[in-house]
């Protein structure tokens, strides 16, 4: 039990709950994906929820039932009523910080950017921080503040109401004109996989950009966990069930199966080692920078680097020094140089790079 992180769970319960209502059909809250999903990250040892009662009379005995402490915010006047609830639940997250130094984790509950703050606060606090908000109507500035931050509408449990069913109002349509525009309509899924496909090549280049900077800037091994901290550090709003895994390791095995990273033996069991491949599509893209360059130079000119990169794309539409794990094109240049393929120097007369190929 040591091992695990004890968590304070703080609740915005109007902005959650009116935030479900408008922008998820209607829907109630419901506490339980929430609570599941922080079961998966440690103990919930404090559970606080704000608002004026008098308002989720029905909401306040589920609370009750899931063991939540009630926070009664009179009913006020506007934007007093507001700020009354904000700088409550912020004076109780900061107290609790200061008092309770076995809580390492706070999770705050809303969409509202006015905890934005109290989010800088807590980590300046060294308490990890994990936001959770219903995506429309949670601002832009929260998310990015947080250690990671979970979208309500994209938990398991949560069930989100179709959007384009109440956009087409099929009733509206004679029959016959109906039978001819549904097929129109039924094209639509296509492009939602070919979008998928793409999300999940992009999420490739941040993975392998991602392990090329850990192993860039640390002589240690880089193991799943520490690949998973550092994108939510990057993405705190990152989630591999976004792009169809269940579970970390399951989108690593198949990044490697994709010959993108290398998996192997970690120091715990569940949490291997990931490295870039030393070989594979890496000495591909090198005997494709060798051929263009050839091919281009001639018998003794050299090629300027700039508009190479679109010449080996004509010859492999599919290049990507991303995907490699090179920041840029010039790295990639820098890395064929180190490894004897071209030779790479800066022309002061080109003001650019000059490369020419090696012999074999």
């Amino acid at each position: 039990m040591d091992q695990e992180d004890r968590i304070a769970l703080f609740l915005d319960y109007e902005n959650l709950a009116l935030g479900a209502r408008d922008h998820l059909g209607g829907a109630a809250f419901d506490l339980r994906p929430i609570a599941d999903a922080l079961a998966e990250r440690g103990r919930v040892v404090v559970r606080r929820a704000y608002a004026d009662w008098s308002y989720f009379d029905e909401d306040r005995r589920m609370l009750t039932r899931s063991h939540v402490e009630l926070i009664e915010i009179p009913q006020r006047m506007g934007a007093s009523r507001k700020n009354a609830a904000d700088i409550k639940m912020a004076v109780d997250a900061v107290e609790l910080a200061f008092e309770r130094g076995y809580i390492s984790t706070f999770v705050i509950c809303t969409g509202d950017s006015d905890f934005t703050p109290l989010v800088h606060k807590l980590r300046e606090l060294n308490k990890r921080v994990i936001g959770v908000g219903v995506e429309k109507s949670t601002s832009a500035l929260l998310p990015p503040a947080c250690d990671e931050f979970l979208y309500y509408d994209r938990l398991e449990g949560v069930d989100v109401p179709p959007a384009r069913g109440r956009r087409a109002r099929p009733a509206r349509l004679p029959g016959p004109e109906a039978q001819q525009a549904e097929p129109e309509r039924e094209p639509e899924p296509q492009p939602v996989g070919e979008e998928a496909a793409r999300d999940v090549d992009t999420l490739a280049v941040l993975v392998a950009q991602t392990v090329a900077g850990l192993q860039g800037s640390s002589s240690g091994e880089v193991t799943a966990s520490t690949l998973k901290r550092t994108l939510l550090r990057k993405d705190p709003t990152f989630s591999e069930s976004d792009y169809g895994f269940r579970t970390f390791g399951e989108l690593l095995r198949h990044l490697a199966q994709h010959n993108v990273v290398e998996l192997g033996e970690g120091p715990a069991k569940g949490d291997p080692e990931v490295s870039l491949p030393e070989h594979g599509d890496r000495e591909v893209a090198f005997g494709l920078l060798r051929s263009v360059v050839s091919d281009l130079a001639g018998d003794e000119g050299a090629v300027a680097l700039s508009g190479l990169k679109n010449q080996l794309r004509r010859a492999r539409p599919d290049f990507s020094e991303k995907k490699l794990g090179y920041r840029s094109f010039l790295q990639f240049c820098k890395a064929a140089a180190t490894s004897g393929i071209v030779d790479l120097r800066w022309s002061q007369e080109a003001d650019d790079y000059l490369l020419t190929p090696q012999s074999s």
